[in-house]
């Protein structure tokens, strides 16, 4: 049976990423005697490696997007050795994955984000005509970036895979030119349990690769080798000679974790999802709930507990795991770099604000006072050149959203401590004293923080008002 004999590509760095056994790539989880042991299968994705990397570090492969890719799975076993499964199907997950820790924290947020983007579309699939070997294969709809299927290792086996994400869609800011992030491709294979359930875990390998548009893959495999072609001798021993085939190196199986809220990330082994794009919200990832009460902010001696209760409350749920241990300082001792780097981009900012306390800030802030029997006779004292004493004068501030005469209404009718049916009409005092009904178009363009002062005027049915803007 046909191998790969060449030297396994050696594992990233331990300091390249963080000491967290909930993700993948551990090295701590694999025993020092895997590294020379002989692995009971090998995967094989039939694309070259790059030029330009580092003897110590993992090989990176580039791909096109869309591009149909074969992998080759492999019987590795020696005699004797795993007789159970012969004979026997097992099944292989394929999954692509974020290589960054960063993205990782936050996978289940990016992969729904590239789901509300590209509705109907899907991160990986086979390309089952040109696959062999292959049997039962599945997609799940929930799962854009997974797929699954069984064979028999004794028999030839080849899978062809498309990824159809790009690696600059999951960059933070994009100005042209700026460095795609890399993925995984991770197998994971298992065999048959008594129950005839496809649980026990046999072997796990991944590579790292970056995904092009359509031959950019090719054109960077080009300048990647134009560059090593320009060292020297010496530079060009630092780096690893470019294979034709990328060899799937071992690594810890992918964790079987459910999301607090039951939102699992497209990755993980369950059939729901938080998505519903008829639910006519602005993110794919928030649940249409009412807004938190104003006046429940996390306090500095709030407990875990109360923290997670907090996060519940305000529609954090998906990251209640990461903060299970912050209390209330904890997490107010965040800055908004730090908690947009957890959460990403747009969760990062509500959680920041949310945490803060801050309100939204009204479209428009108008100030009113009631025109009273007072202020009449006031100045009908003056008017008799009577001594008038200063009087204060209080007003209301009136915070409007939407900048309709609608909107003014019923704000002004709870001024009134009326309905806002008994305001019939309100008008603006124009020029020479006229009276300009408002209309939207009027607020619209009324000045922020304007001061009016409130006359009334029977209407001319009952209980009914016309409300004068002076």
């Amino acid at each position: 049976m046909w191998m790969q004999h060449r030297t396994r590509a050696p594992r990233a760095r331990e300091n390249d990423v963080l000491a967290l056994p909930i993700f993948k790539q551990e090295e701590s989880s694999l025993p020092p005697e895997n590294e020379n042991k002989i692995l009971p299968f090998q995967y094989v994705l039939c694309a070259a490696t790059s030029p330009a990397v580092k003897l110590h570090d993992e090989t990176l492969t580039y791909l096109n997007q869309g591009q149909s890719y074969e992998i080759r799975m492999l019987d590795n076993r020696k005699i004797g050795e795993l007789p159970e499964i012969n004979g026997k199907l097992v099944k292989s997950i394929f999954r692509v994955v974020f290589h960054d820790r960063r993205l990782q924290y936050t996978e289940h947020q990016q992969l729904e984000g590239w789901r509300w983007n590209r509705p109907g579309d899907r991160i990986l699939d086979i390309d089952i005509p040109m696959s062999v070997g292959i049997i039962d294969p599945r997609a799940n709809p929930t799962q854009l970036n997974t797929v699954e299927f069984l064979w028999d290792p004794s028999k030839r086996t080849s899978v062809f895979i498309q990824v159809h994400c790009i690696s600059t869609e999951f960059t933070m800011r994009k100005h042209g030119g700026e460095k795609g992030v890399p993925f995984r491709v991770q197998i994971d294979t298992f065999k048959e349990n008594e129950n005839g359930e496809y649980t026990e875990h046999l072997h796990s390998a991944s590579c790292q690769i970056k995904v092009f548009k359509p031959k950019g893959a090719d054109r960077k495999q080009k300048t990647d080798r134009e560059k090593m072609e320009k060292r020297t001798p010496h530079e060009k021993e630092k780096y690893q000679p470019s294979y034709e085939t990328t060899i799937l190196t071992e690594c810890s199986p992918w964790p079987e974790i459910t999301y607090v809220n039951n939102a699992p990330s497209p990755g993980f082994n369950s059939s729901h999802s938080s998505f519903s794009i008829g639910e006519g919200n602005g993110s794919p990832n928030h649940q249409p709930e009412p807004p938190p009460p104003i006046a429940d902010n996390l306090l500095p001696t709030s407990t875990p507990q109360e923290a997670q209760q907090w996060l519940h409350r305000n529609r954090f749920s998906t990251f209640s795991r990461l903060f299970r241990n912050f209390s209330g300082a904890d997490l107010l001792k965040l800055t908004r770099e730090d908690v947009i780097q957890i959460c990403g981009p747009a969760d990062g900012i509500r959680l920041f604000n949310a945490l803060k306390g801050r309100m939204v800030r009204p479209r428009l802030t108008i100030y009113v006072c009631q025109e009273s029997q007072q202020l009449r006779d006031l100045q009908q004292k003056h008017e008799d050149g009577d001594t008038v004493t200063s009087t204060f004068f209080v007003y209301h501030a009136i915070y409007l959203e939407e900048l309709t005469a609608v909107e003014l209404t019923e704000k002004l009718a709870q001024l009134f401590s009326i309905s806002s049916q008994q305001i019939s009409q309100i008008y603006k005092q124009g020029p020479t004293g006229i009276h300009v009904l408002i209309s939207d178009e009027m607020i619209q363009n009324f000045q922020d923080e304007s001061c009016f002062v409130l006359d009334t005027m029977k209407a001319e049915t009952n209980d009914s008002y016309h409300i004068i803007l002076k």
